[in-house]
């Protein structure tokens, strides 16, 4: 999809938002916010009607591609016990096809081309409590690269079983470290960045990161992200969400 194409879809969307908007506000007797209240309008009449495109903003994208994020490091949980209890039950290929959807999609994409050199700039500049953050976000970018070549290199090397012990400490820590790291972003650091922008800035840098998106992937990356992650779950035997569902509490 062309620069010029995104700008076209984008106009129309926002024109709709704000007629969607001036209706609300003429029902109900006026409201405060009325923009955003179009926007969510908007979109809730654009999912009953598929042919509409739905906007998705900046945020809401960063925040969705941490969902892909979490849910690698959900089938990290999951193998680390495995490998001390049964490491011949991993296979190689399904921890290899998860390190390497980190690597492109996570690592590659989200934090070198969108969080470095975006947002993280712009919340330093901003000064106040989130900008000591993005210093911290980046040592561990990095480290979570370091974890990321050791994971590969032992699922390519056939070494999974062997490593075992080692390798399962290294996907917690990975775990650890990303939790915390999200949750700071999704709470801290995006909410901060937000207030940095005009409207018109924080439209541009939507249209910005859809263009960066099909550059990188030459169609919908997020999509093709959770195809990716919906088959490795599917391989370990965690694509059922029912058999996490926890169980009644305990009487007192």
């Amino acid at each position: 999809m062309s620069k010029e194409a995104i700008k076209t879809r984008r106009d129309f969307i926002r024109s709709s938002s704000i007629v969607g908007a001036a209706l609300t506000l003429m029902g109900c007797g006026g409201r405060t916010g009325g923009s955003e209240s179009g926007r969510t309008a908007n979109a809730g009449s654009q999912e009953k009607d598929n042919t509409k495109p739905v906007e998705i903003t900046a945020t809401e994208d960063l925040m969705r591609e941490h969902g892909v994020l979490r849910r690698v490091l959900l089938v990290y949980t999951a193998i680390a016990p495995r490998l001390r209890s049964n490491p011949r039950s991993i296979p190689p290929d399904s921890l290899a096809r998860t390190a390497r959807l980190f690597r492109i999609f996570g690592e590659d994409y989200h934090e070198s081309k969108l969080e470095e050199p975006y947002i993280f700039p712009a919340v330093r500049q901003a000064g106040g409590p989130a900008a000591g953050l993005p210093d911290i976000f980046v040592t561990q970018h990095l480290r979570g690269r370091e974890i990321t070549d050791y994971i590969l290199a032992a699922a390519q090397r056939g070494a999974v079983a062997a490593t075992s012990e080692t390798l399962a400490r290294a996907l917690e820590s990975l775990v650890l470290m990303y939790r915390n790291h999200a949750a700071r972003e999704d709470t801290i650091v995006f909410p901060a960045w937000k207030q940095t922008l005009s409207v018109e800035q924080y439209d541009e840098l939507g249209d910005k990161f859809e263009e960066i998106e099909q550059q990188t992937f030459g169609d919908d990356g997020f999509d093709d992200a959770v195809r990716q992650i919906s088959e490795i779950e599917g391989s370990l035997g965690l694509a059922d969400l029912g058999q996490f569902t926890a169980p009644p509490p305990p009487g007192l």
